[in-house]
């Protein structure tokens, strides 16, 4: 009797055996959700939302600027104005990429145009600057007078100083926006 139910049970197991394994049989148990790994993961895919979004933040602030600039581009393309706003800040500055204006003031256009404040700030000093978007002094006013109204104080701050970019920029940085001719 064992022989025949050995026989048995060996006759059902080897096709069982034989296929092939299911590679996801009932999901990932106790998968990483509020992991940097995770985060990137998400942004790798697409996926986007508020709490992702900001993760960038702190992969920025701890130097991770590669990992950083995946998640802000991903939430930027998906809409998130502040996202957009990181992107120029590490675009101008070359964190995790190589230092691109014209992309930096890009960033800038779009988080303006989308209605963003801070993008309207920032957009109005490239204006006003001229760096990495032609020079425009009369619509870059506009654009920080904009911003002041909304309530951004460096953009009132820079209305009271009659729109010297010396009151919201340091001076270590004039070497950047000077001409290049």
């Amino acid at each position: 009797m064992r022989a025949l139910l050995a026989a048995l049970l060996a006759a059902f197991a080897l096709p069982v055996l034989a296929e092939e394994p299911d590679e996801d049989p009932g999901g990932t148990l106790n998968p990483e959700e509020m992991t940097w790994g995770s985060m990137l993961d998400k942004a790798s895919r697409g996926e986007t939302g508020m709490v992702m979004c900001a993760s960038g933040y702190m992969l920025t602030k701890s130097g991770d600027h590669e990992n950083a600039r995946q998640i802000f581009e991903t939430c930027a393309e998906a809409g998130y104005t502040g996202a957009m706003t990181w992107m120029s800040q590490l675009d101008d500055n070359g964190l995790g990429a190589d230092e691109n204006p014209d992309a930096a003031a890009e960033w800038n256009r779009r988080a303006a145009e989308a209605g963003d404040a801070v993008g309207k700030f920032n957009h109005g000093i490239d204006l006003l600057r001229g760096r990495g978007i032609a020079k425009d002094p009369i619509k870059g006013r506009q654009m920080v007078d904009a911003a002041a109204a909304e309530g951004v104080e460096a953009a009132r701050r820079l209305q009271g100083a009659g729109y010297d970019l010396d009151e919201v920029t340091p001076d270590a940085d004039n070497w950047k926006y000077a001409p290049l001719f």
